[in-house]
């Protein structure tokens, strides 16, 4: 932190603390304010990623016996003085109300501030977050997988957990496994942007899992029960109502994306697969079958609400 920082900036207002707060007080009043504006409470929040720095600022002076009592003597010299960095480190003009250091003083209340002490600058910084991508297979995506990745930060392979239900295109934060802090702060986070690939047969709707089934122009008119298959398990069996139409929507209760917030379902899709080619006695049997179907047009209702007829 640099010198004029210690001059201008009220630490105690900072954390709204009077000058004589002890320490456990300091300690209660600073953990309330860290949380409540942490960067992973408030994300995106500028003022308030502003305002946490402020907070651990204060608090690394304040909660520090030696700092907070130079601290302390500094601002009771008036909040006027200037500091400047030429040789000697001199106050140009002196500190208002003719105080006046000579000798040994300066360095007697100052020491541990410009000197070598150590303690002056900022305090414990958050390292840097790392950012990375992976690519995961669409079930891993689904139910959850554990990856290895090798980071900059230690250059050893570091096995992550992915959470089941991951999103393509998903940032994932895993705390403190980012760049160490420079200063025995908090380590930065690890952002990973995961890309999931398709699936030849299954998609993702949300918590739901959707699969297209063909049945067969007999199966919808007359009912049947069919194999569906499921994700990463055996297949089940689905009743297909008589007459059930082209699209109709059948759901598997539990077989979708089960995370700690619910469980989605497996809705699959009924898709009546019509025959490219039939052989003359097929076409008779259709033939016949049609001509004892009711004399109704199925496009009338559609042509009425058109205003075509």
């Amino acid at each position: 932190m640099a010198s004029q920082d210690w001059f201008d900036k009220d630490f105690y207002k900072v954390l709204g603390v009077a000058k004589d707060v002890s320490e456990a007080e300091l300690k209660k009043v600073y953990r309330k304010l860290s949380r409540q504006f942490h960067p992973d409470t408030n994300p995106g929040d500028a003022k308030a990623e502003a305002r946490f720095k402020e907070i651990s600022e204060a608090y690394s002076v304040l909660s520090d016996k030696d700092q907070r009592a130079e601290y302390d003597q500094m601002r009771a010299m008036g909040s006027g003085a200037r500091f400047t960095g030429g040789q000697g480190g001199g106050f140009p003009g002196g500190f208002p109300g003719g105080a006046n250091f000579g000798g040994g003083g300066f360095e007697d209340v100052f020491a541990n501030l410009f000197g070598g002490g150590g303690r002056g600058g900022f305090g414990p910084q958050r390292g840097a977050d790392l950012t990375t991508s992976t690519t995961l297979d669409f079930i891993d995506g689904v139910k959850g997988t554990t990856i290895k990745l090798q980071l900059k930060s230690n250059g050893e392979p570091t096995s992550i957990k992915i959470p089941a239900g991951v999103q393509d295109g998903q940032k994932i934060k895993i705390a403190g496994k980012g760049q160490a802090s420079p200063n025995g702060g908090p380590s930065g986070d690890l952002i990973i942007t995961v890309t999931v690939k398709p699936h030849p047969v299954f998609t993702r709707d949300g918590q739901n899992i959707r699969v297209t089934v063909p049945v067969t122009f007999a199966e919808a008119v007359l009912g049947a029960t069919i194999q569906v298959p499921t994700l990463g398990g055996d297949p089940v069996k689905l009743k297909v109502a008589p007459g059930t139409p082209n699209g109709r929507v059948l759901r598997v209760k539990g077989r979708g994306v089960v995370t700690a917030k619910g469980e989605g379902d497996l809705l699959a899709t009924v898709d009546i697969a019509v025959p490219s080619h039939i052989n003359d006695k097929a076409r008779k049997a259709l033939e016949e079958f049609e001509s004892h179907l009711p004399d109704e047009d199925p496009r009338e209702d559609l042509l009425n609400k058109a205003g075509l007829l």
